[in-house]
């Protein structure tokens, strides 16, 4: 479970780019947080990671604050950027046993699905080359897997469909349908409201830094697409 709450966060002492917001992501969700570029997905999404600061509130992680205790937090998460910033002099399978490494994955579970996730994105023949050979879409593949590979509870992406090609969409979008069944939680930023809106169960649209609608995908879009009410929301 993820609970923001009040968070607040401001760069330079300027306009805050997230103002006083707060959000329940239940275990078994996956959860859509959409609104226009700078509206403060990304300062959400990186604080809920622990990468940047919490001015005000906090963020808890099954209960526990990502500013006190947060090796503890991120042991239970994966994130996966909107731009996979990878170590490019290294091979595919060493990068992804490097991170295994971090979060202490046992062998036989890597193994188990360092083979199962390369196949399932078609990256079994590539797991030799030098990460610097792969295409944009290559390397988001390589920034799947490797969050994958540890079995996180908590997954956390930020436009997590750029650069993947068709059929890689259709398999993320399945194994995120299986993993919530499993009890975990996605939360993740988009632009592809249609994928959203069919994919998710709860949303939150955030505008110039605060939530102005939040509930189930049923009860925000009613009789209309979520694209419609997002236009609307904009345009106000």
């Amino acid at each position: 479970m993820i609970e923001i709450k009040d968070f607040s966060k401001s760069y330079n002492n300027e306009k805050k780019a997230v103002d006083n917001i707060s959000l329940t992501i239940d275990n078994g969700e996956i959860f859509a947080f959409i609104g226009h570029n700078g509206a403060g997905k990304t300062t959400t999404i990186k604080a809920i990671m622990g990468i940047i600061g919490i001015d005000e509130g906090d963020i808890l992680i099954n209960g526990k604050s990502i500013k006190e205790k947060p090796t503890e937090c991120k042991k239970v998460m994966a994130y996966i950027p909107d731009n996979p910033d990878l170590y490019e002099n290294m091979k595919a399978i060493d990068f992804i046993n490097f991170i295994c490494d971090m979060y202490e994955t046992p062998l036989k579970v890597r193994e188990e699905n360092i083979s199962k996730y390369t196949k399932l994105f078609g990256l079994e023949k590539n797991l030799n080359d030098d990460i610097s050979s792969f295409s944009h879409g290559m390397k988001q593949k390589v920034a799947l897997i490797s969050a994958l590979c540890h079995e996180p509870e908590i997954i956390i992406m930020d436009e997590p469909f750029v650069g993947l090609d068709p059929k890689a969409v259709f398999d993320m979008k399945e194994l995120m349908k299986s993993m919530v069944k499993e009890g975990k939680t996605i939360f993740f930023s988009t632009h592809i409201l249609d994928v959203a809106e069919k994919l998710c169960t709860k949303v939150a649209i955030i505008k110039n830094g605060k939530i102005v609608k939040t509930g189930t995908m049923k009860d925000i879009k009613g009789d209309e697409s979520l694209e419609q009410v997002f236009l609307e929301l904009e345009e106000k």
